[in-house]
């Protein structure tokens, strides 16, 4: 019996380091990116609850559904002051995960994407450039693919994916500081 626990204690192990093995290789750490997105500002994570008319109207703005309730973002401060928000968004884009860290400025206007996790196959992962087109943008009814947005060769579910969690995040962003959270 205690050897048998023991091998499913093991097994159970093996799968979890399988499992966040590729994630680790995968992209920039979120640590590194807060860093590199606001050098020299504290960062706060914060986990933040929608109410379920957030979501709905997150979804009917965004016209991509909100995955959770829950959303886990980053509040960058320097002297005192809020410089921008990160939210963490992670989403399938064929049938694996990618974890996009989506960074904004304290208007809410896109300073950056990175890639955490992508755990579809290498070449279907969108290149730095192509993720640049999103800078200093903000959600308007352009921010989509094949408007201001240009598609990816050969990837367009990628393309999709991001492109509907980078509205989802701007819009749920909006919500928030509209909301009066304007931490």
């Amino acid at each position: 019996m205690r050897s048998m626990r023991s091998s499913t204690a093991a097994a159970a192990a093996a799968l979890v380091l399988a499992a966040t093995a590729p994630i680790a290789s995968q992209g920039i750490s979120r640590e590194e990116a807060l860093r590199g997105v606001y050098p020299g500002a504290a960062i706060r994570a914060e986990q933040v609850f929608l109410t379920p008319a957030q979501q709905r109207e997150a979804a009917t703005r965004a016209g991509a559904e909100a995955p959770s309730a829950l959303v886990a973002r980053y509040v960058a401060t320097k002297d005192g002051q809020v410089v921008g928000r990160a939210y963490v968004d992670t989403h399938t884009v064929r049938t694996k995960k990618e974890s996009l860290l989506i960074s904004l400025d304290v208007a809410g206007q896109l300073k950056r994407i990175d890639v955490t996790a992508f755990l579809e196959p290498a070449e279907y992962r969108a290149s730095e450039g192509w993720l640049r087109q999103y800078r200093d943008r903000r959600l308007d009814r352009d921010l989509t693919i094949n408007r201001a947005i240009r598609p990816i060769a050969g990837a367009t579910l990628t393309a999709q994916a991001i492109n509907a969690a980078v509205r989802r995040v701007l819009v749920i962003d909006g919500i928030l500081q509209e909301g009066g959270d304007r931490r």
